[in-house]
């Protein structure tokens, strides 16, 4: 299905009449179903605040964000929030894992909260622990892990509820070079295996070539696009260090 997300010229304003802040500045785009899109900019850019506005956590000044014919500007509270539960999936940095639950746990409270019933649960969960490769941590508490581990139970969490669209706010950021690469090719994976949708928001350039299709923001505004069609990978990154030197930012490719 071609354009499962069509944002139309969305703004978003901080502040009052003596002090604006433009972060987003009409902005439009589509999301195709299946896509990994990431979105790269200096800080500053919009980066996250454009995120933040998909996954209805944050509310646009101006312009519209379908979900195929669902305009969730026009939505009301308690519609949004069964929106985001029953479409969005959502991978951060942090992790925001429960520590007083098993890794096990944390992957069946996210479908236990939804009311399926015992068996679905432990079948999707013993699913999702084989595909993401931790399934010999289960029993063990997040603290026990390591972090490339702990951001794969938060994938398999958000995934475990397929959701139309997995957001991810610079989910390597916080892992090494070996856990980044793991998880970056466990995104790929879902999107091919599972046709997941992902957006995915992060400044390095390494990330951002797994990516199908790059958005770069500044000042609010995508100012260009990068398409990989059949590009290998390496290629690919080496036009991303391209568009990102013009940005005048900080990104990194220390990979």
């Amino acid at each position: 299905m071609k354009d499962y997300i069509r944002i139309c010229d969305v703004e978003k304003y901080y502040g009052n009449d003596s002090h604006v802040t433009k972060a987003v500045d009409r902005v439009s785009f589509t999301v195709d179903q299946g896509e990994f899109v990431g979105v790269m900019g200096a800080s500053g850019s919009g980066k996250t605040t454009l995120l933040n506005l998909l996954s209805t956590m944050d509310s646009v000044t101006a312009g519209h964000i379908y979900y195929g014919g669902t305009d969730i500007t026009e939505l009301p509270e308690e519609k949004l929030a069964d929106f985001r539960k029953d479409n969005l999936g959502f991978v951060f940095q942090d992790y925001n894992l429960l520590d007083t639950l098993t890794i096990e746990e944390n992957i069946m409270l996210a479908m236990t909260l939804r009311g399926k019933g015992r068996n679905a649960v432990r079948e999707e969960c013993e699913k999702m622990l084989g595909l993401l490769g931790i399934t010999d941590v289960r029993d063990q508490f997040p603290y026990q892990v390591s972090g490339g581990q702990k951001q794969r139970c938060a994938c398999a969490r958000a995934l475990v509820n397929h959701p139309q669209l997995l957001l991810a706010d610079e989910p390597t950021g916080a892992l090494d070079s070996r856990a980044s690469q793991t998880l970056l090719e466990t995104f790929t994976e879902m999107n091919r295996t599972l046709f997941a949708t992902i957006f995915m928001v992060t400044h390095d350039a390494f990330s951002a070539s797994y990516c199908s299709r790059i958005l770069f923001l500044k000042d609010g505004r995508i100012f260009h696009e990068l398409v990989r069609k059949e590009k290998d990978r390496r290629r690919f990154l080496g036009q991303i260090l391209d568009v990102l030197s013009l940005t005048g930012g900080e990104f990194s490719d220390a990979r």
